[in-house]
């Protein structure tokens, strides 16, 4: 993959800059893209074609039928839809790599992309407007609703996967499209204009943002930076029908005055990504801080321990600082995407590392088991407890997998984030390179490229060769070192270079030579997490981890006849990992003697990593487990 989602301009105010070439090549993402590449963005087409959301494009286009499906977004589905095919397209395969984008397979993609392009271009109106909700069934009503009509959302998602599209393949086709519907936004959105509003859902800010940097027109920035800066200017006023109030779409406070996350979890993160786009392209000092604060008040007093986010099942939101009850969390699949999205962007902006180590947490827990390992069965809502008891009303709100949504803005939001992966895994500077995320591929940034080889996140040790980098010049290849990781150990390419570390980072500086290597072991040694005190729901309880895995008790490993509300975990448990090759696919476990609550007797407890959950016959879980 030569090129990814977040492109910034040779003007961009940022530390660092993503790779210029990135391929997985093999091990745990590689396995996880393949299922996605084989299964899940293959299924898509059909998945939209059952739910209606192609209909709708051919009733618009021709002018007969009427509109399928339950909310006004319908249309954005497919635009996620595109966004994956077309990374996939450009995951192109090389010698030594496994990539799905040519072949039988890619010719097969690419001719369904061929397809929904067509469609869309045949449901745009004249005047470059597309939503087909507003076409088929309130064409009167344009623009009259910004607060849940999703017209700016739908927008801001076809305008990225036109420019992934632009940028997978070099065609002008869906850009086009994309660029007809930005120049009516744009004739119609400002202070000076017909209308002065925001979208009820942010999106479309991130989107301009790129077609910037796609199309080098300052208009598109000009228009981002507008609905950046209208936002909490109470625009989204009170209307008819539901109304949770301004928080909730964030609309009661500017982003640069705001001191944390509010309202609902996905509509804040994505502003946030936009509003850090903007900072990145414009240099904004106070922008920039008051990003850095809001990020800090969300990681360290509203993100579960997996990178979920998101702690009421009323209205998807989040809740007060430290409210992170374990068996009511929504932490929509959705809002851990966006999470990595925005996390990345600030990783970019100021090059702290505690934004990956953030991106790692919430991709190997929080986003992954929002997909099966079938790659055709997905989670909405992933909450940190199941209960023995549990009552299953069924719908998208349920804890068990499924294989669509009524509301399917998951699946396809999973398969084009996993189907540009590698975009997240390294930067470059004018220094050299850092490695953020390890999987197995090859990278090319900052002058150099390298291969990593690892079986990570299984076993700690990341092996790095250099195969290219500057001939005549020292050259800087760092590595973070997460958070988590106790200890490590690193073997230089003589022996005894010397490394320095920073906060977060492992950095050797030296002449390189290809064929240079440089190895790290991570201590990936199982630890128990305890809560901070004031997150009610889970104090007097701890945590299995392991490495950047968050572990659980799923009522299918633990001994037959012991209530499984009733298992307890000592606080000074000695604990075991055994990797088990046929379990779920392979997976690490951790065992511990734990006791049944009240007994005498030892019960030997199983935990799995978090991201498999739910991929058995339903039954209890637990992230969090009480002390003995």
């Amino acid at each position: 993959m030569s090129t990814g989602p977040i492109r910034p301009t040779g003007r961009a105010y940022t530390a660092l800059r993503p790779a210029s070439a990135a391929r997985i090549t093999g091990g745990f993402w590689a396995a996880r893209r393949r299922t996605n590449a084989e299964v899940s963005i293959p299924q898509g087409p059909a998945r939209l074609e059952a739910a209606g959301n192609l209909a709708n494009l051919r009733a618009a286009a021709d002018g007969k039928g009427t509109f399928t499906g339950d909310y006004p977004f319908q249309d954005s589905d497919v635009h996620k839809w595109l966004e994956a095919a077309s990374w996939q397209l450009a995951d192109r395969p090389e010698d030594d790599g496994e990539g799905e984008g040519e072949g039988e397979g890619g010719t097969e993609l690419a001719s369904h992309v061929d397809e929904l392009i067509a469609l869309l271009a045949g449901a745009q109106e004249a005047d470059g407007y597309l939503q087909t909700y507003y076409r088929l069934a309130r064409p009167e009503q344009r623009w009259q609703d910004l607060r849940w009509g999703h017209e700016l959302y739908c927008a801001g998602h076809l305008l990225q996967a036109a420019v992934a599209h632009h940028r997978a393949t070099g065609q002008y086709e869906l850009l086009a499209i994309g660029v007809r519907f930005a120049v009516l936004i744009d004739t119609l959105f400002g202070q000076d204009r017909a209308i002065d509003g925001v979208c009820g859902h942010p999106e479309i800010e991130t989107a301009l943002m790129e077609l910037y940097r796609e199309t080098e027109e300052q208009r598109w920035l000009d228009l981002a930076a507008y609905f950046v800066e209208r936002r909490g200017q109470g625009l989204l006023s009170e209307g008819a029908g539901r109304d949770p109030g301004a928080g909730y779409w964030q609309d009661h406070i500017p982003v640069r005055e705001a001191t944390t996350v509010t309202g609902h979890a996905v509509r804040q993160l994505y502003l946030l990504a936009g509003a850090t786009d903007l900072a990145v392209e414009t240099g904004d000092a106070g922008l920039r801080a008051a990003l850095e604060r809001i990020w800090a008040a969300m990681a360290g007093t509203k993100t579960y321990l997996t990178g979920g986010l998101g702690a009421r099942y009323d209205w998807e939101s989040f809740g007060n600082p430290y409210e992170l009850p374990p068996d009511r969390a929504y932490a929509e699949t959705c809002a851990a995407i966006a999470s990595v999205q925005w996390s990345w962007r600030m990783a970019l902006l100021t090059g702290d590392a505690k934004y990956s180590d953030l991106v790692e947490r919430t991709l190997f827990n929080g986003f992954l088991s929002g997909v099966g390992l079938d790659g055709d069965s997905w989670l909405y809502v992933n909450p940190l407890q199941v209960r023995e008891a549990h009552e299953e009303f069924g719908g998208d709100d349920s804890v068990r997998r499924t294989p669509w949504f009524r509301c399917a803005c998951c699946p396809p939001n999973v398969m084009r984030l996993l189907a540009s992966l590698p975009h997240y895994m390294v930067s470059g500077d004018a220094e050299g390179l850092q490695l953020h995320q390890y999987a197995t591929g090859v990278y090319e940034a900052g002058g150099g490229r390298v291969r990593v080889e690892t079986d990570y996140p299984w076993r700690g040790r990341i092996a790095v060769t250099v195969e290219a980098a500057p001939a005549d010049a020292d050259w800087t290849l760092s590595l973070r070192i997460p958070s988590w990781c106790p200890d490590f150990t690193a073997t230089a390419p003589d022996g005894d270079s010397p490394a320095e570390t920073v906060p977060g980072w492992l950095r050797l500086r030296r002449r390189w030579h290809p064929g240079d290597s440089l190895t790290v072991d991570l201590d990936l040694s199982p630890r128990l997490t305890r809560p901070d005190p004031r997150v009610d729901g889970v104090r007097g309880c701890v945590a299995i981890e392991h490495g950047p895995l968050v572990h659980c008790l799923e009522g299918e490993d633990q001994r037959a006849g012991v209530p499984f509300e009733e298992l307890t975990l000592p606080h000074d448990a000695h604990l075991t990992v055994r990797h088990e090759p046929e379990l779920l696919g392979g997976v690490t476990v951790v065992t511990a003697d734990g006791r049944s609550r009240g007994g005498a007797d030892v019960v030997p407890l199983t935990a799995v990593p978090y991201h498999v959950w739910a991929n058995r016959r339903p039954g209890p879980m637990r992230v969090w487990i009480p002390r003995e």
